[in-house]
């Protein structure tokens, strides 16, 4: 099922400058370590127990007619749900997940967050061959690390459909730390609405954000870009999105037909709280009440008392919060964006919030990552980069829509080289003034934050024109994508590789 030799060889230019290169130095030089090499089976046996459970699923995408709340669209699903269904397992399973795929077009499933072995990874023409319509492919890895993560396609703008679900891998040690759970999947919604993602796509690489964008379009709904529904600037800068959406969904409900979570009074409620949207970053609140955010992107925290937390796209936080007694709104406001996603907490009787609700707590304390330190047992070892890779943000202002790392589009790369057992470090310079949710494939990240321990991460904003710094342990070998999670800026060339050398 991974790519053959020959498909390696070809994955473009870059990669293939980067072997000649390698070549060059002699016969003893590394080469690229390929998707099907040898260190890949190698590290999945050291995740993998002879005697692991494991968990078979079996998912259809497909077109299907869903109801978002009185909205009903056509679109693309897995098995007809919007989300996906849950799939649930313990740490120390394996996941064989048999995808067949209905659409008609190619497609493939990113595992997001996951530190799975490459050939599992769902990057057509990198690691697998796109699954082709009417055809089906077995994804089998070991879940090395409880969390909460999701999985969504890595083909085009496929994930500003339907196509998403949580994935969820429970600790057996975390038994007590709340009394009641919930997951909770944001979104942004157009398709089957006003256009579909590959037109939007399509719209701003022909005409920029000028025409297509928050430029012109969050102006003419009355927002400016970047100011939230109160005329505060956003700290995440004055333009924080480039597609202005009729809908926001909360569980694939809007808010005028909200889900609702049920639960007693005096509980502890753990919300896992995942952002799947394609270009808009949320504002979460509970209405009467603060959260402690104790987990993001699947690693704990030193626990963070908020009002509400600031989650790009790609990201995910826990949170918990003690219940009281009523019906409450959680509401995911669209930052910089008019509009918002709401769902309802209910441990009593009471009068139920309309859909346009803004909690107070909205306005208060406001969490981002960046404030977050790791908790002790998952910090790295304090050790010097062995290797350095500066990831340079921008965007060519001479064309309509492209943005860049390192000056060069994905379809132009070439691939940055680490090796096995380095420490390298991440320098993410953003020269635009929009912020970026950058995304590591196979690996979590540590912050660097000064004296301080940054969160442990797979999906860290770079606010505009600053700059973030992050550490990884070079442990799963591959090729592998870092890319901006904002899909129409990644499908519009901010994307490279990092390029596993043997």
């Amino acid at each position: 099922m991974s790519l053959n030799r020959r498909r390696f060889l070809g994955l473009g230019a870059g990669l293939a400058a980067l072997g000649v290169a390698q070549a060059c130095a002699g016969p003893a030089a590394p080469s690229p370590v390929a998707s099907y090499a040898p260190q890949i089976g190698a590290r999945e046996r050291v995740r993998r127990a002879a005697n692991a459970n494991v968990v078979n699923v079996d998912l259809r995408a497909k077109w299907s007619t869903v109801d978002l709340g009185g909205v009903h669209v056509l679109t693309w699903t897995f098995d007809d749900q919007l989300p996906g269904k849950e799939i649930r397992v313990r740490r120390g399973d394996v996941l064989r997940a048999k995808l067949s795929n209905e659409l008609g077009q190619d497609t493939s499933i990113h595992w997001h967050g996951i530190a799975l072995r490459n050939d599992m990874d769902g990057v057509p023409d990198l690691t697998q061959d796109p699954v082709r319509p009417n055809s089906t492919f077995d994804y089998e890895f070991a879940m090395a690390e409880p969390g909460t993560y999701f999985f969504h396609p890595h083909v085009g703008a496929q994930l500003d459909r339907g196509l998403y679900a949580p994935l969820i891998i429970e600790d057996p040690n975390e038994a007590g730390r709340y009394d009641a759970e919930a997951v909770i999947v944001l979104d942004d919604w157009l398709d089957g609405v006003t256009t579909n993602p590959d037109a939007k796509l399509a719209e701003l690489q022909r005409q920029g954000m000028s025409m297509g964008g928050m430029d012109h379009g969050g102006m003419g709904h009355g927002v400016m870009p970047g100011m939230d529904t109160t005329g505060s600037e956003s700290p995440l800068g004055s333009d924080t999105g480039d597609v202005q959406y009729p809908h926001y969904l909360l569980n694939g409900r809007i808010p005028t037909a909200p889900t609702t979570i049920a639960a007693k009074p005096g509980q502890r409620l753990r919300l896992r709280i995942i952002n799947a949207a394609a270009d808009t970053p949320f504002r979460v609140a509970l209405g009467g009440h603060r959260m402690t955010i104790t987990d993001t992107d699947g690693f704990p925290v030193q626990p963070m008392e908020t009002d509400s937390l600031l989650i790009g796209m790609g990201e995910r936080f826990d949170v918990v919060v003690t219940l009281s007694d009523g019906v409450f709104p959680l509401v995911a406001s669209a930052e910089g964006k008019q509009g918002q996603a709401m769902g309802l907490v209910r441990t009593g009787g009471g009068a139920v919030p309309g859909p346009e609700v803004r909690p107070r707590e909205l306005d208060g304390q406001i969490a981002m990552a960046n404030a977050l330190s790791a908790a002790e047992p998952v910090r790295f070892a304090p050790k010097r980069p062995d290797r350095t890779h500066t990831l340079e943000l921008g965007m060519d202002m001479s064309v309509p829509y492209r943005w860049t790392i390192n000056g060069q589009t994905f379809d132009e790369h070439t691939p940055l080289p680490i090796a096995q057992g380095e420490r390298v470090r991440l320098r993410f310079v953003n020269k635009t003034m929009m912020f970026h949710p950058m995304h590591l494939h196979g690996h979590t990240f540590q912050l660097v934050s000064g004296q301080r321990t940054g969160a442990r991460k797979d999906t860290t904003i770079v606010l505009p024109m600053q700059t973030v710094e992050a550490d990884f342990e070079a442990d799963n070998p591959g090729q592998w994508l870092v890319h901006c999670h904002n899909i129409y800026h990644g499908e519009s060339g901010m994307m490279t590789t990092l390029s596993y050398l043997a």
